[in-house]
Formats: C-alpha cells, sequence, structure tokens
C-alpha cells in the first residue's frame, strides 16, 4: 500500500508562496508515516493559440486531478490578487467538479496559504475566500491555533485563518523567522491530523 501524503498546491509568481509551500512541506515530512507532495497549477494565457507545456520549466510539477483525489490532507496556497486567489489557482479548482460529485475529498483535512505585497494587501480575505471551494467539497479547514508563540509574535505574516508572507522590499520571497515557523508548524499539524483522519487499513 502506498504511504499517504498531504498535497501542498500553490501557484506563486514571485517566489514568497512558493516559499511558504516549501516550509509547509518541511513541517509534514517531520511527521513519520506520510509525506509532502508538492504540486503547482499552470498560469492562465491571455492568448488563445498558446498553450503551455505539460511540464513547466522550473518549479514544482503540475498538479494533476489524480494527486488531489489521492490526497489525505490539501495545503492549498495562492499569491492575492485583490483579496482573492489567482486566476490559475481558481481556474484549476473550476476544474474539480467531478472530484465534487464523487465525494472525493470528503472528510479531508484542508489548510490555505498565500503571500501579498503589502500587509493590508487582502491576505485575510483570500485566505478565506479559499476556504469556500474547499468546504463545498466537504474538506475540515484547519486554522493556526494561537497556542503556537510565532502568531503571537509575528510582525509580518501570520494569520489565526492560515499561514501568510508579507513580501519586502529587498529580497520579496525570504521568509521571516516567523512565517517560516508557522508555515512548518501548519505542516505537522496538517499531516497529525491527516494520519488521525486516514481510514483504518
Amino acid at each position: 500500500m502506498n504511504q499517504p501524503y498531504v498535497l501542498v498546491l500553490y501557484y506563486s509568481r514571485s517566489g514568497g508562496t512558493q516559499n511558504l509551500a516549501l516550509h509547509i512541506a518541511r513541517g509534514v515530512d517531520k511527521i513519520d508515516g506520510i509525506d509532502a507532495r508538492i504540486r503547482a497549477v499552470p498560469p492562465v494565457s491571455t492568448v488563445i493559440e498558446r498553450t503551455a507545456s505539460a511540464v513547466p520549466d522550473s518549479g514544482a510539477v503540475f498538479c494533476s486531478k489524480e494527486d488531489l483525489r489521492g490526497c489525505s490532507g490539501l495545503a492549498l496556497g495562492s499569491a492575492t490578487r485583490f483579496g482573492n486567489m489567482a486566476a490559475p489557482m481558481k481556474y484549476f479548482i473550476d476544474t474539480t467538479s467531478d472530484l465534487w460529485a464523487e465525494n472525493a475529498l470528503v472528510g479531508k483535512p484542508a489548510s490555505v496559504f498565500t503571500s501579498s505585497a503589502s500587509i493590508h494587501g487582502g491576505q485575510e480575505s483570500t485566505l478565506l475566500t479559499m476556504m469556500v471551494p474547499l468546504l463545498h467539497q466537504g474538506m475540515l479547514i484547519q486554522g493556526l491555533p494561537y497556542s503556537l508563540p510565532a502568531l503571537h509574535q509575528t510582525r509580518s505574516g501570520g494569520t489565526p485563518y492560515g499561514v501568510t508572507h508579507l513580501q519586502g522590499s529587498d529580497d520579496p520571497a525570504v521568509l521571516s523567522e516567523d512565517e517560516a515557523a508557522l508555515a512548518i508548524a501548519a505542516g505537522m499539524q496538517l499531516a497529525q491530523t491527516a494520519l488521525r483522519l486516514a481510514p483504518a487499513t
């Protein structure tokens, strides 16, 4: 039997959301008995005739619906766009009505994460709106508890709704110490919950 996995699925343009994804995956990997599977979604082309390669030139492999169907837990992340998830992530989610019809994700734990260029750039509204389709899928949403010290002391990213990153001006992709700690903690928490909820074999 294959080992269960947490799917860490993201869309990133400047690297901040990608770095959150990598740290969440590190958290998952700290828990025995479950793996992290990192996947991305392709950009949406504005040119009708243009099609993107099925294999990206860099970054994570593009997600398939089989990756999503088979996961034991999901961490879903996107850069913030006007207080909502970016169009490529929304486009991918909009293709999953067959999984909804199959009840493929019902009862599985999920968390959300995002990054933005300004502290009031819509991080919390992005996290909340990313939860909505996961609730429609019957997933169990997990936030960040205030028992995590970094949630009290962060001066950049981090909310009870999920992991966030505030891009700096020097190197926008670099996570603060608190952001990294919260991302790792979120991955550990999601992996532990996925194992507890996994059907007995």
